[in-house]
């Protein structure tokens, strides 16, 4: 009788192992669909700039002075990124302020992440944004320049910032090199 009770007490916490390791395995598969549905958003590009204010000053190729201020945030539930930017707002560059309201959307038909970019002289910047480990590579046409901008990540708060013409892998031309700093908000 005693062997018989320890037999059923073994059993019986066998059994709420088994329970127990049963009802992690089903959290478990109910949360993993979570977890890749939040990966499946190409947005997620962006979260690493979200908290900061990004900084830069630099020279334009032609010896103008290039000053900007950026912040963006998620919105409509991270189905698009806005990014306010400051920079000049005349061209004597004299004057600083609201510079660009940008969106980042990702375009289910091209599979590609758009973006649009409305500037305080009336004019629209359109062109798609890649995401290549962290650094981010915006590509677009300027006035019949075929144009590449590319965040190369340096550290948490800080970035490189190249724009030129990039083809192949290489620079054919940088019009400004500099770099952008984050500000915690």
């Amino acid at each position: 009788l005693i062997n018989q009770n320890k037999g059923d007490r073994w059993l019986q916490a066998e059994t709420n192992k088994i329970k127990v390791t049963m009802r992690k395995l089903i959290i478990l598969l109910f949360l993993i669909p979570i977890g890749l549905k939040a990966q499946d958003n190409p947005l997620t590009i962006f979260k690493s700039l979200e908290n900061y204010i990004w900084i830069a000053e630099g020279k334009w190729g032609d010896g103008s002075t290039f000053k900007q201020e950026i912040n963006l945030e998620f919105s409509l539930n991270n189905k698009i990124v806005k990014v306010e930017s400051m920079g000049f707002t005349n061209k004597e560059q004299t004057e600083f302020g609201l510079r660009n309201h940008g969106i980042r959307q990702y375009d289910e038909k091209l599979k590609k992440i758009r973006f649009w970019e409305f500037d305080i002289f009336g004019n629209l910047t359109e062109g798609t944004v890649e995401g290549e480990g962290k650094n981010l590579i915006y590509k677009y046409d300027y006035g019949g320049t075929f144009v590449t901008e590319m965040w190369v990540y340096k550290n948490e708060k800080t970035y490189d910032f190249i724009v030129g013409v990039y083809e192949n892998g290489e620079w054919n031309q940088k019009f400004l090199e500099t770099e952008f700093t984050g500000r915690i908000k």
